[in-house]
């Protein structure tokens, strides 16, 4: 980070509106009697009329008063920002039913345009597709604590059965009665095999892939795989599946010959969003999670990118291992680092 330990380098700062020598210092105008953050953008004054303080209680004390525009003696308005997003996706979680924009606005005291500029930018998706989220997740809750299919879909703020049922096979996988029942009455074909990077699992719905995970412990996969859907009827060991399985491996011994396999996607509408960004990166490119987090269009949700990379259950398909810090180290990867820069190293050769 830039310091600013003496008047020249704060003064360009000034000059540069920088954003990060805002909380560093603070700067008073004379002929004003105006203090700002060096980010403010008011018009510049004079470097004559300009005094610099270390904190805004020293500027106040020096007889200043806050500008109104920059708000100095607030905190910055990117943290501002983020707690007035917070806010609106916890009323949004506490709602019986999804609010509308304008209710949201009303209650951030800010315009519905404003909104929802900025609660996109803080969390990569409209406050409708956050709420549609909450709704999912309360119904998965509902399914196994409601007496009903319907009275689950109404108690998670469903409108109607009818709306539900439109959204609901991205977000379940299946039906709801199945998902209901642990994945009771759902096929899913697997199998474990071997390959450069140890064993790894393919598996497969009616819709596509669904799976694609590796290790060191064959069991600890199986179990892996059965731990979401308990009830689901697992299909393994069947002949016409070895071919599924081999385009696979030969995907992470080749990842530049791309898999044009179907796949079944699921996850919250920014986990999508993100993996849908991930399926564009080239082999051999690498972007950091920064990158990433603006080609989603949400600068500011690094951490929720890199949360939705450590989410993906399917392998090199959607490859995460493409995305590393900014400096270009590794980081965390679910099936381990070694095997990222495995990867990575694979890609770069070829």
């Amino acid at each position: 980070m830039t310091t600013f330990s003496n008047d020249d380098t704060r003064w360009a700062a000034i000059q540069r509106r920088d954003r990060t020598a805002d909380g560093q210092f603070w700067y008073a105008v004379r002929t004003t009697g105006v203090y700002c953050r060096p980010s403010c953008g008011a018009r510049p004054a004079l470097r004559g009329n300009v005094s610099f303080h270390a904190s805004a209680d020293a500027a106040e004390q020096a007889g200043y008063r806050p500008c109104r525009r920059c708000k100095p003696d607030q905190p910055p308005l990117a943290e501002r920002h983020a707690a007035l997003v917070e806010r609106m996706c916890r009323l949004i979680e506490a709602a019986d039913s999804a609010p509308d924009l304008a209710s949201l606005a009303e209650a951030a005291g800010v315009s519905q345009f404003h909104l929802h500029r900025i609660f996109k930018a803080h969390t990569g998706i409209t406050p409708k597709a956050y709420a549609a989220a909450q709704r999912q997740r309360r119904m998965q809750e509902n399914l196994a604590q409601q007496p009903s299919v319907t009275d689950a879909i109404y108690a998670a703020g469903f409108n109607s059965s009818g709306r539900f049922y439109a959204a609901s096979p991205g977000a379940l996988g299946m039906t709801p009665t199945a998902f209901r029942a642990g994945g009771r009455g759902a096929t899913i074909r697997f199998a474990i095999a071997q390959c450069s990077l140890g064993a790894i699992l393919v598996a497969s719905t009616a819709v596509g892939i669904c799976a694609i995970l590796m290790g060191d412990d064959p069991d600890a996969l199986a179990r892996e795989l059965q731990d979401r859907f308990p009830k689901a009827e697992l299909i393994g060991a069947e002949p016409d599946y070895e071919e599924t399985v081999a385009r696979v491996i030969g995907l992470v011994e080749a990842p530049e010959l791309g898999l044009d396999l179907p796949l079944d996607v699921r996850g919250t509408a920014f986990q999508q969003r993100v993996w849908q960004v991930l399926r564009t990166i080239p082999a051999g490119q690498r972007v950091s999670y920064t990158e990433l987090a603006r080609r989603i269009g949400a600068p500011s949700s690094v951490r929720a990118v890199a949360s939705a990379c450590a989410a993906n259950a399917i392998a090199v398909a959607i490859p995460c291992h493409r995305v590393v810090r900014t400096d270009g180290s590794l980081s965390g990867y679910r099936w381990g680092v070694e095997r990222k820069q495995a990867l990575l190293e694979r890609e770069s050769s070829r």
